[in-house]
């Protein structure tokens, strides 16, 4: 049965525009969890330009769901992960000039280093998933580092128009979720997914859970946050009713 976790780092974007306290990226996971996610994302930056620690320990202190900590490899926001500890980690590729993450990490070309910062974060029983293309190779990649988890990145999927091209994509995603999944590793997708483009997506019997931040909270500026979040979560659950690949 696939899960929604909420990323709420749109929240603390638009309350960092004013540099204020509203509206409360806390407050917003809260609301999340009562309209039903399974798990609140946030992704603490190296420049904190949303989520700032303080956000991310009482996050860890208020969330009754998992917690799914987005973060480079740095060495910083590793010791702050390993001394709030949440349930996940996901560890993510940054660059100081992206609006947001711009694509996977390449798990590949450093796997020693990724082994290592996956044996500290198991140290504290938290698990790791890394955010990688829909690729074998990088699949692959991430059983050398002894993942929990992959998340696959869907936003050359959502970014797709022509229908050929669309196809093709969604065709990546479908098997690099089945060769995950067969190879024992739990499988997450997200980035870009929206109310229009999910519904494929979560139609995919090896994906576990979903990670929707951006369309959600756009959404919710229409409609109110607990129904954005239902709205969203009906999709996936009909979807699951049509499980297929």
């Amino acid at each position: 049965m696939m899960t929604l976790n909420v990323n709420i780092d749109h929240v603390a974007t638009l309350r960092q525009v004013r540099g204020g306290k509203e509206p409360d990226p806390i407050t917003a996971a809260v609301n999340a969890e009562l309209a039903g996610a399974s798990g609140i994302v946030c992704h603490l930056r190296e420049d904190r330009r949303h989520i700032n620690d303080r956000d991310v320990r009482i996050l860890r202190e208020v969330i009754q769901t998992k917690m799914d900590l987005e973060m480079a490899a740095n060495e910083e926001i590793i010791l702050i992960a390993l001394d709030v500890v949440p349930e996940l980690v996901t560890i993510v590729p940054e660059k100081r000039e992206e609006l947001t993450t711009e694509g996977g990490l390449d798990l590949a070309a450093d796997i020693k280093r990724y082994k290592i910062l996956t044996e500290r974060m198991h140290d504290k029983d938290i698990e790791v998933s890394f955010f990688i293309e829909p690729s074998e190779t990088q699949i692959e990649a991430a059983l050398s580092c002894d993942a929990d988890m992959v998340e696959l990145h869907t936003g050359t999927y959502a970014n797709a128009v022509k229908e050929y091209d669309l196809d093709v994509e969604y065709r990546k995603i479908l098997n690099a979720a089945q060769f995950a999944s067969k190879a024992g590793l739990k499988v997450a997708a997200g980035h870009g997914l929206n109310y229009i483009n999910t519904k494929p997506v979560a139609q995919l019997r090896y994906i576990n859970e979903l990670s929707i931040g951006h369309a959600i909270m756009a959404r919710a500026i229409q409609v109110g946050l607990d129904r954005a979040v239902k709205e969203m979560l009906e999709i996936i659950n009909f979807a699951n009713l049509l499980k297929k690949g």
